[in-house]
């Protein structure tokens, strides 16, 4: 199969190639040419299948021409190597838990999916060194450090914005050292973000450097999320209800992925996108105009992006038809007054303990489910509470136990370098060796 960018579909790409590349030389995205259903027998018998199973049948159409079957699933072996439990929180709600993994993020799929693919790829090229150049809100540098750190033939620069990302993702982005150098960048994730695509078209340094993102506009990050969502279908099958996802949102690689799932053929009668104060996409949904903004600071700060890369590729979905797009996509914002007192009602009814993130989508769900009989709701719980550990004392007076994953990195040295400009960035990506 090949990909197509999204500003052109002239410029095509092979797997491979879209993976290396992160995004099309147009700075369009990468989107797949097609997208076969999994027959009705897949859905049908899916609480039968492992999660290993299910996850190759779902992405062997978009990599197999690259990936030979045998490598996919020992890539996919090393990567779903932990547990993805839907946690039932009320009669017509559960939340689906993605921090199990060693960052304790949903982004820990992708990011080990796209590491194991580029490792493979370079055994089968020359020895021309790859540099993963990517911007962080929060939990993807953690993870694509994590994914990453060792990777032969691979370097990874990761930009996060000075004083935005919480505690423990700082260490965990900045401790590892090896093959992973951390830019401290004196501004918002927009900035970063900013920085990051402008790299990709300096001619400067793409003729000397071989650039590759591990943000989710890479296809080899991005694609792997839908799995999130059919096992969580396998797991919400029995209740017999019409499926509902509700979504925390910032770049809209995750809720995206899960569309692709229902491309494919999963049940589901709605997805909602959850977002902070950060409304870009709540206002186009109700004005169908995009307007997209600087971000604003958050305590859900991974949501915190005023542009999302990603909403391209759900309109792109639903064939840019705004009326096709509403019947399967609600979007609503939620300010941190809101996100805390979701918090409170969730921990003082049911004793769980949501990250703010989560407590996003869980305010999503509600919203949309009152009037929604006869539906169960998901809420996705994309981060591990004990990453937000000041807002979840301040806001619960309770303080998580400290998992081993992140008990590993605590006491690492923050090693960083400060930039403020991407004449600063452009220097330092010339200059590396």
């Amino acid at each position: 199969m090949n990909f197509y960018s999204l500003e052109n579909k002239e410029n095509t790409a092979s797997f491979k190639e879209a993976v290396i590349a992160g995004i099309a030389p147009d700075r369009g995205l990468y989107f797949p040419e097609s997208i076969t259903p999994l027959p009705k027998s897949f859905f049908d018998t899916i609480e039968d299948r492992s999660n290993l199973e299910i996850a190759f049948s779902a992405i062997r159409q978009f990599v197999t021409d690259d990936v030979p079957d045998k490598v996919l699933k020992d890539i996919l072996t090393k990567v779903l190597d932990f547990d993805f439990p839907v946690v039932d929180i009320a009669p017509n709600i559960g939340t689906l838990e993605l921090f199990h993994g060693p960052t304790m993020a949903f982004k820990d799929v992708g990011a080990r999916f796209m590491a194991n693919c580029l490792g493979y790829f370079s055994t089968n090229t020359t020895n021309e060194e790859v540099t993963v150049l990517v911007a962080t809100s929060g939990d993807t540098g953690g993870a694509v450090a994590n994914g990453f750190l060792g990777v032969k033939g691979v370097k990874v620069v990761i930009l996060y914005p000075s004083g935005k990302v919480s505690a423990i993702q700082e260490k965990q982005l900045t401790t590892l050292g090896q093959n992973i150098t951390a830019l401290e960048v004196e501004g918002t994730f927009d900035d970063c973000q900013h920085m990051v695509k402008t790299a990709f078209l300096d001619g400067d340094i793409t003729h000397t450097k071989k650039l590759t993102s591990a943000n989710s506009i890479n296809v080899a990050r991005w694609l792997p999320q839908l799995f999130y969502f059919l096992f969580a279908y396998k797991q919400a099958k029995s209740k017999g209800d019409a499926l509902v996802f509700s979504v925390p949102s910032g770049n809209f690689g995750n809720i995206c992925a899960g569309m692709v799932a229902q491309k494919l053929g999963m049940p589901v009668k709605h997805f909602v996108a959850a977002t902070n104060v950060n409304d870009t996409v709540p206002q186009f949904m109700e004005t169908n105009r995009y307007q997209p903004k600087p971000s604003t600071a958050t305590i859900s700060n991974a949501m915190d992006v005023g542009d999302p890369s990603n909403f391209i590729r759900i309109r792109h979905l639903y064939q840019d038809d705004f009326e096709n797009l509403s019947e399967h996509l609600s979007s609503y914002s939620f300010d941190d007054k809101a996100t805390r007192e979701a918090m409170k009602t969730i921990y003082k009814e049911t004793g769980y303990v949501a990250d703010p993130h989560g407590a996003v989508g869980y305010l999503g769900l509600k919203k949309y489910l009152s009037d929604q009989p006869n539906t169960y709701g998901i809420f996705l719980e994309t981060a591990h509470p004990i990453k937000f550990l000041d807002v979840v004392q301040d806001t619960l007076n309770h303080t998580p136990a400290m998992p081993e994953q992140i008990k590993k990195v605590m006491d690492g040295k923050k090693r960083a370098k400060c930039i403020s400009t991407y004449d600063e960035l452009k220097s330092f990506l010339l200059s590396a060796t």
